[in-house]
């Protein structure tokens, strides 16, 4: 299935995410990256997120794989736009890499991050364990049910293609004010709706694109908050991510996040994605920041 009431979904949502993803080459160390035809009126940050991390990624041996990142989003970025990737090398080592990606538009940076690349080695080995007890993402509702019971707070979201599906185990941030219990974590089963090609790069970007999803709505379930009006507006201050074992986007993982304080019209949320059989493959840690709007 490629659409679900006029919207793109499936391998063909996939497949346009890929060409999101696929920059074009200006220079040694230069990219240039489009944004969707379809979509909110700011480039969404993983996105942008994730173009950095391509244009990173194509600098450095390809057997060198990405182990962590950590960004800040300065200005709001414009989809109409193209966005400009400038790279610097900041080392190649023996067994890492390291480089620093900016993104501009107008000339001017939206986004820059850090990222490291190392060699495969063998060491220690242990992970906290997975939460007992989730259901399974075939156990929740799919998102076209969570969607058609709340059709007034879609907005965009009605229309931009799906290229990850994404069922909430709980309530999610978009449901209408009081029709959210407080919950102190939010937990969200993830997959590309669809298939990647085998490239470890690919996967790790695709996963720092599906990262800033839903993350920061975890600041909003402590409290039973909701986004939109009679709820919160906000946006990404900051991203970090860091993998730690082989895995496929395509492949189904659970988004265990939960916020450790808000304050200050800040909100710092926190994340473990485990795959289908309780391995831990990434951590994320964001802060955004979160305004309350009237009805």
């Amino acid at each position: 299935m490629t659409q679900e009431e006029g919207v793109l979904v499936g391998q063909a949502a996939v497949d346009e995410l890929l060409k999101v993803l696929d920059l074009d080459r200006t220079g040694e160390m230069s990219f240039q990256g489009m944004s969707p035809s379809v979509g909110p009126q700011r480039v969404f940050g993983g996105q942008v997120a994730g173009q950095a991390l391509v244009a990173a990624g194509r600098t450095v041996d390809p057997a060198r794989l990405v182990h962590s990142l950590h960004g800040y989003f300065v200005r709001p970025g414009d989809p109409a736009e193209p966005i400009a990737y400038e790279v610097e090398n900041i080392r190649d080592g023996r067994s890492f890499s390291v480089r620093r990606a900016v993104a501009l538009q107008h000339e001017k940076p939206i986004f820059f991050m850090s990222a490291s690349f190392q060699v495969s080695e063998e060491g220690l080995d242990h992970h906290a364990p997975a939460p007992p007890d989730v259901p399974g993402p075939d156990e929740v509702p799919t998102m076209v049910d969570r969607l058609g019971r709340y059709p007034e707070r879609l907005g965009v979201w009605s229309i931009i293609p799906r290229p990850i599906d994404v069922r909430y185990v709980g309530e999610p941030g978009w449901v209408r004010p009081g029709d959210r219990p407080a919950d102190p974590h939010q937990r969200v089963w993830m997959r590309i709706d669809g298939k990647l090609p085998d490239d470890p790069l690919l996967h790790a970007c695709a996963l720092t694109y599906a990262s800033d999803l839903t993350l920061l709505d975890s600041v909003l379930s402590v409290h039973g908050e909701v986004w939109g009006p009679g709820g919160v507006v906000g946006a990404s201050l900051d991203h970090a991510l860091w993998f730690h074992r082989p895995f496929r986007a395509d492949e189904w993982f659970l988004y265990d996040c939960w916020s450790p304080s808000a304050s200050g019209s800040r909100g710092l949320a926190t994340g473990r994605m485990f795959s289908a059989d309780g391995r831990q493959i990434a951590s994320v840690v964001q802060e955004g920041l979160l305004r309350r709007v009237g009805a």
